[in-house]
């Protein structure tokens, strides 16, 4: 049986609200005096509903630029195993993240994610079937970029570095956190991450309401490094994945506690939406580890 938040919304959340709906009165009066843009590309990419209206600026207070009152959309989430999550949203697209030629029950994705510090986490020779295959690294040097708008989703990514077998030790943009807006959510998927954020990725990233995180403790980073990212990004639901054992995830959970109440899921599926958000951090353990 599914497991549904049903909750209400904290006066913080309400205060989120009202916050957006000034956002987009003050950015409908910016439209009015455009500012030319450095990159014509980006003047034609949808607007980020998980973005602050200015960017990479200390302690900026992060706000949908949608007014979340309105989003009713719940969307979908299997925990397929190691890093492999099954996004299905109420528009019908199917995504899976650092997928390696799993992606669960039902038919083939629309769209993967893929990240290469271990082989685990991608595969050379996805299913044919899937219309869009997003690779977490770049080519030629240059950093990966993705921005795309497929059905009710927008997909985006946020680089990190890597430690790397060669010689060079570190392995630059060799990551990437992928997010994914949809139903007003802001979803984040932190990959194979190596090391703790900048402010400058931070304010990249944005708002997150649910993020799934490694939580192995060695193959990514320490335990300790990584509860301190969570504790900075502040999402309502934390999703641990990249276990290798109960015994890992019972040390993350207890060092979670205090900060975010600890909840375990019956089915390996969960249905959220942006109403039902829990109004305290929970951490989310998923069977199927």
């Amino acid at each position: 049986m599914r497991r549904a938040f049903r909750m209400t919304f904290a006066p913080a959340r309400q205060t989120t609200a009202l916050v957006a709906l000034l956002c987009v009165a003050l950015l409908s009066a910016a439209l009015a005096f455009p500012i030319p843009s450095a990159n014509a590309a980006e003047e034609n990419e949808p607007v980020s509903q998980c973005l602050a209206m200015a960017h990479g600026i200390g302690g900026v207070q992060y706000a949908s630029l949608t007014p979340v009152a309105l989003e009713t959309g719940e969307v979908s989430i299997t925990f397929v195993g190691h890093a492999t999550l099954r996004i299905e949203t109420q528009g019908g697209i199917v995504i899976a993240t650092d997928y390696n030629g799993r992606a669960g029950p039902g038919r083939a994705p629309d769209v993967v994610t893929m990240n290469r510090a271990h082989y685990t986490h991608y595969t050379s020779a996805p299913d044919p079937a899937i219309s869009h295959v997003l690779r977490g690294w770049g080519e030629d040097g240059k950093p990966a970029r993705h921005r795309l708008r497929v059905g009710d989703v927008y997909i985006r990514n946020v680089t990190t570095d890597i430690r790397s077998s060669e010689e060079i030790g570190r392995l630059e943009d060799g990551n990437s956190i992928f997010i994914f807006e949809v139903a007003g959510l802001c979803i984040g998927h932190l990959g194979h991450l190596h090391h703790e954020l900048t402010a400058s990725q931070r304010a990249k990233i944005g708002r997150l309401d649910i993020v799934f995180v490694p939580v192995d403790g060695g193959y990514t980073m320490a335990q300790s490094a990584m509860i301190q990212v969570l504790q900075d990004l502040r999402a309502s639901i934390v999703i641990p994945m990249h276990a290798f054992g109960p015994h890992t995830l019972e040390r993350f959970v207890a060092g979670m506690k205090g900060s975010f109440r600890i909840e375990y899921a019956i089915d390996p599926t969960v249905t959220v939406s942006l109403r039902t958000l829990p109004d305290t951090p929970e951490v989310l353990v998923m069977p199927g580890f």
